[in-house]
């Protein structure tokens, strides 16, 4: 039964408020104040480093997934008021914290993902696999439990990911206090990243198909789960709604920022997609590309270019929105109980826009990703972040008696480690510590695993959290360059 009161409620750790339209604007207060989502000013989109301040950013594209996020809702909502559902679903006097959800889980999305985007995962994970498993190998395991817990968490931290990241930054690094059904709003995949990843025959396996959350917030994520009654490894059902909002914004937005970067012209992108469509026999897309292209053609030249991808972005967003609300509705029950396996623009893979959707990404992966400049960013953004986790390498390797001296401020050998933990930031050791906290009682085998296992994420926290410039800055510092 579809019952919206057990999914959007007050329950948050500290301090829940005494009603729901208070703790939606609470939580909207906490998410657009901190520093976290600020950072997203400073992270690469698609084009790293970029000074042009009309390129987007993590902020912009979340920003922009956000308003995607709220027209679906309100869609939705629309359509649900139509069929004389609200009521019967419970969602009478809570459609602003639907909307609310879905606006702000869009916001945060993003939050977990490192400086240069998506390449720094795949290095960071690289690195991690290289330098970290050995240490972990090293730590003593008398039982075959303790070597159980060793395998499971290496398996963790050498899964690096974005929306594992977000979760973590929410409730350990930032500590916003946000409510549960914001928090697991978030939660794009449901599988532990110290699971493996499911067959293509496992149930679920879309859901599962990256990691979702760490070891470390393994213990909230089951919290949040009883208390708003969802099974696991399934999904909040306004997760699709931010999934498929952010879907919706990558339909123009790298193709209008390459055009922006002088990568491709309006005119090579209308021929591209011209061709694309008529190979792959798509009359819906092409039919929309043509007339906004017609129209922008008609316009002044400086002009034809905001023309042609603003009129462009309204029509196809208009669609997209319309034909992922009727999804949403048409599979009501499964979503709500989270068992639904499909991305909404994926569910019907006939549709005309799921192949409109599947064109636009591979022209962008074709002419965008796959361009020299961008791949060379790339490649500058691979040497930053391996040399940045390189210089910090000493502090995992210490053991965890000189490593509790160095946060005492005592004096130990390595003196490089003196000062490198100086530069660590504050909030991510309290982090650490206070893991280290719940874990002092464990028998010494066990606490070293813990203990090694609390530390590279202090490490990974604090160098997937930086900023793009920041990175490049803290690495000229510390390769001495200028």
């Amino acid at each position: 039964m579809i019952n919206y009161k057990e999914k959007l409620t007050l329950h948050r750790e500290f301090y829940p408020s005494k009603d729901i339209e208070t703790s939606i604007e609470s939580d909207r207060g906490r998410i657009l104040s901190s520093s976290a989502f600020r950072r997203l000013q400073k992270r690469t989109q698609v084009f790293a480093l970029e000074l042009n301040a009309s390129i987007r950013t993590r902020l912009t594209h979340s920003i922009e997934v956000a308003q995607n996020a709220r027209y679906i809702s309100k869609t939705i909502l629309s359509l649900l008021k139509q069929q004389n559902k609200l009521e019967e679903y419970n969602l009478i006097e809570l459609e602003n914290a639907f909307i609310s959800t879905a606006e702000m889980s869009s916001i945060l999305h993003d939050i977990g993902n490192p400086p240069f985007g998506h390449f720094a995962e795949e290095t960071i994970n690289k690195w991690l696999k290289t330098n970290v498993i050995p240490i972990f190998e090293d730590l003593k395991s008398s039982t075959k439990q303790l070597q159980e817990l060793k395998t499971t968490l290496i398996k963790d931290i050498c899964n690096y990911d974005g929306n594992a990241q977000a979760i973590r930054i929410i409730t350990k690094l930032q500590r916003l206090n946000l409510s549960y059904s914001q928090i697991i709003s978030v939660l794009k995949y449901t599988r532990g990243a110290y699971e493996d990843k499911p067959s293509n025959q496992e149930s679920l396996n879309y859901l599962k198909k990256k990691p979702g959350f760490y070891f470390s917030e393994k213990e909230m994520i089951e919290k949040i789960q009883k208390e708003l009654n969802i099974k696991k490894s399934h999904r909040f059902p306004i997760t699709y709604i931010m999934e498929a909002a952010d879907d919706i914004s990558y339909l123009t937005a790298d193709l209008e920022d390459s055009v922006e970067k002088g990568i491709l012209s309006l005119d090579d992108i209308y021929r591209i997609i011209k061709n694309e469509c008529i190979k792959q026999n798509d009359t819906f897309l092409l039919q929309i590309v043509e007339k906004q292209y017609e129209k922008a053609k008609k316009d002044e030249e400086p002009y034809q270019f905001n023309m042609f991808f603003t009129f462009l972005r309204v029509n196809l967003v208009t669609n997209f929105v319309n034909h992922v609300s009727n999804i949403f509705i048409n599979n009501h029950e499964s979503i709500f109980e989270g068992s639904f396996n499909f991305a909404l623009l994926e569910y019907d893979k006939q549709s005309d826009y799921f192949k409109a959707l599947q064109i636009i990404k591979d022209v962008s992966t074709k002419y965008i990703y796959q361009n020299k400049d961008v791949q060379t960013l790339d490649l500058k953004a691979y040497k930053i972040i391996n040399s940045l986790f390189d210089v910090y390498f000493p502090l995992l390797k210490l053991d965890s008696t000189d490593f509790a001296k160095l946060l005492k401020d005592e004096k130990i050998d390595c003196f490089i480690s003196r000062r490198l933990i100086k530069r660590v930031s504050s909030k991510q050791i309290v982090a650490y510590k206070n893991e280290i906290e719940k874990i002092n009682n464990l028998n010494n085998e066990e606490f070293e695993i813990f203990e090694r296992y609390y530390r590279t994420r202090l490490i990974i926290d604090y160098i997937s959290g930086m900023t793009d410039d920041y990175a490049l800055e803290e690495y000229k510092i510390l390769f001495a360059i200028n």
